[in-house]
């Protein structure tokens, strides 16, 4: 087997496993801000870590403890957190083909399965790749956000009012941050900037969770008018047209609950 020194498997695994400690360290350090936002927002340090130990997707967690904070039906903010997370199950479906993991292993993997994991594996050219980046970022990110959400919970009654800090809108900043390199196309900026938009339309119509899931419409409405426009012209949409939808749905879903949380929170 090779050393590594000529290019070969060692190498490579190297080079995987260095961007997968790189996402898993960036967004994972992000927990702290959760855990400052959801202290703030009125749950206790036991419901707080929890929800990272349990719920484990940023965007959801964010999700309700905003709508809570805002004053939001509980039932309301959890089913906005909800929504946000069936994406996961979509990635799910393509990983298992990917990965092939052993039957044992499967339910504490797909525990791990979220955007960062997903991404970083399906970028890999083979198997062995991917399954080595998809499970250095699920452990890096799995232990480094729960322990900065515990520290950030901890640490919340000595920082006082997130609001005063700007806290409040850390956890937003830092997805819309990472979701900014996913608008790789026209149609997927198109959704997102309507998701943006029907939120800034819905937050002072509505109570505090429903605009997540108002603007998720966005993407079934940029999707039919494409394919009407497509159909129209006579061109074909491809075999990448449902990964399409599916990107754009999850960059729709995911940019309307950052502009709520950070809108809502000039609400409060």
């Amino acid at each position: 087997m090779s050393d590594g020194s000529d290019g070969g498997p060692v190498a490579d695994s190297r080079a995987v496993v260095r961007d997968a400690l790189g996402v898993g360290v960036a967004v994972g350090l992000s927990g702290f801000a959760f855990g400052v936002t959801s202290a703030g927002s009125g749950l206790s340090l036991a419901q707080t870590c929890v929800l990272s130990l349990l719920v484990f997707t940023g965007a959801s967690q964010f999700a309700l403890v905003g709508a809570l904070a805002a004053g939001g039906n509980p039932l309301t903010a959890a089913a906005g957190a909800f929504f946000l997370g069936v994406r996961n199950a979509f990635y799910g479906l393509r990983l298992s083909q990917l990965l092939r993991l052993p039957r044992s292993v499967r339910p504490l993997a797909a525990h791990w399965v979220i955007d960062e994991t997903a991404v970083v594996a399906l970028a890999q050219g083979d198997r062995r790749s991917a399954r080595i980046g998809f499970t250095v970022t699920g452990a890096t990110l799995y232990v480094l956000w729960n322990l900065t959400t515990l520290i950030g919970a901890l640490g919340a009654s000595a920082l006082g009012d997130p609001n005063d800090w700007g806290l409040d809108a850390a956890g937003p900043a830092v997805f819309l941050a990472l979701l900014a390199p996913m608008l790789s196309n026209t149609m997927e900026r198109v959704v997102a900037g309507l998701g943006a938009v029907l939120v800034l339309v819905c937050v002072p119509l509505l109570p505090a969770g429903v605009p997540v899931l108002v603007a998720a419409l966005a993407a079934p409405i940029v999707l039919a008018v494409h394919g009407r426009r497509t159909a129209g012209s006579g061109e074909c949409a491809g075999p990448s047209g449902s990964s399409t939808g599916a990107a754009a749905d999850a960059v729709a879903t995911d940019t309307a609950v950052d502009t709520a949380d950070v809108i809502e929170g000039e609400h409060r």
